[in-house]
């Protein structure tokens, strides 16, 4: 891959970010999914390229791409209040840095916004890859990943310095 950049988000970003989300949870996230349509059409529902654009315009999201060459090969989303609610990567660029960049980005805004902490949900899939980058598993449970939170998804928090 090309040198990365990672930016904000636009609104002509929509379609290329949603089929880099599309994919990385069907092709990468097998393990939370298990190969199940009816849950995989569930998780995959409300990644749309509408709703994308959404979340891109929506002033209480910060959304980041990363850019590959002419090519979006990650996603990433923070609202204000410090959740991170996306961190996908294409899996044409798994394990080329696209994540940890995109999650170093939201990390520097949360920052910059005078947030002490940044919290996720993480799926099974992103669990040792948010525990290396710092985060931590609190007790409860998950509300929002996927189609089937109390299984596989976890609340992570890590406080920034």
């Amino acid at each position: 891959m090309s040198a990365l950049q990672i930016r904000p988000a636009r609104a002509a970003d929509a379609a290329a970010a949603c089929t880099v989300l599309r994919r990385s949870i069907a092709e990468l996230c097998a393990v939370d999914h298990g190969g199940d349509a009816q849950f995989l059409a569930a998780w995959l529902a409300n990644k749309t390229p509408e709703n994308v654009a959404a979340w891109i315009a929506d002033p209480g999201n910060v959304v980041y791409v990363a850019v590959g060459g002419d090519a979006i090969a990650g996603v990433a989303s923070m609202t204000n209040a410090g959740m991170i609610t996306l961190n996908y990567v294409s899996p044409d660029a798994r394990f080329q840095g696209v994540s940890k960049a995109l999650l170093a980005a939201l990390e520097r805004t949360a920052a910059e916004l005078g947030l002490t902490q940044c919290r996720l949900e993480s799926t099974k899939t992103a669990r040792r890859f948010y525990q290396a980058a710092g985060y931590r598993e609190q007790s409860g449970t998950a509300s929002s990943c996927g189609a089937n939170a109390q299984e596989s998804c976890r609340p992570m928090v890590k406080k920034l310095s």
